[in-house]
């Protein structure tokens, strides 16, 4: 399968999935929005790697490739593209399909669980996420669900962390792909959000277990393996 993946800062990258790319055989590209680069044509992609970043999706002002990414997405969605989408990149797919985007009650930053919607609990995705006691989060935003989605999971700081639309879109809004590494880079370039909140941990309570890491890289590549078929 020939996947290509967005990306909005140099420092949160697709983390896990790509050990999954490679020991698939699968095809990886990427466009580097903050470098200038371009979206591939649609034909050349089958599957879309929507992936996070600090900015939201109304800050099309300070970048203005957001506008250029939103279109590309509603192309990508209108071919009828296989797509993932995690945390900013949960929140455009749903921008572009019709749902209002906006500020989360609490900033949600750490290991928290989550809540199976148990009108869903059936659904492939939900039987993976069943499985993973905490995953990991980093958002302050939050999307309303678009047209036609399945509600797959919330937590309690945040009422949609999973969505699911004609199996072939699928939107989280936190993180199973993020590795010991990626976390300490985020840690690095967005200290500045770890107000002590409510649900925001420190560094250290994010950092202490690998075990934690693990599970949560086990369930990405169980579902990107669900997606990628």
């Amino acid at each position: 399968m020939r996947i290509h993946s967005l990306l909005h800062v140099p420092f949160e990258d697709i983390g896990s999935m790509l050990q999954d790319i490679q020991s698939q055989n699968h095809s990886l590209t990427c466009t580097r929005w903050f470098n200038g680069e371009q979206a591939p044509a649609l034909n050349d992609f089958d599957l879309l790697i929507v992936m996070g970043g600090p900015m939201g999706v109304y800050d099309e002002q300070q970048y203005p490739w957001l506008a250029a990414e939103k279109d590309f997405i509603a192309q990508a969605i209108a071919a009828g593209k296989k797509i993932i989408g995690i945390c900013l990149g949960a929140q455009l797919i749903a921008s572009v399909m019709g749902a209002r985007v906006s500020r989360n009650a609490h900033r949600e930053i750490g290991w928290f669980p989550l809540q199976i919607n148990s009108q869903a609990s059936d659904h492939p995705i939900a039987r993976i996420l069943a499985n993973c006691s905490e995953v990991f989060h980093w958002h302050g935003d939050t999307f309303e669900l678009p047209a036609n989605a399945i509600l797959i999971a919330s937590s309690e700081a945040c009422a949609h962390q999973a969505y699911v639309v004609d199996d072939r879109i699928y939107g989280f809004q936190f993180h199973l792909e993020t590795t010991e590494a990626s976390a300490t880079s985020l840690i690095a370039n967005c200290s500045s959000d770890l107000d002590g909140s409510r649900y925001v941990q420190i560094a250290q309570q994010m950092l202490w277990s690998r075990e934690k890491f693990a599970a949560i890289n086990k369930a990405m590549s169980e579902v990107f393996t669900l997606v990628a078929k």
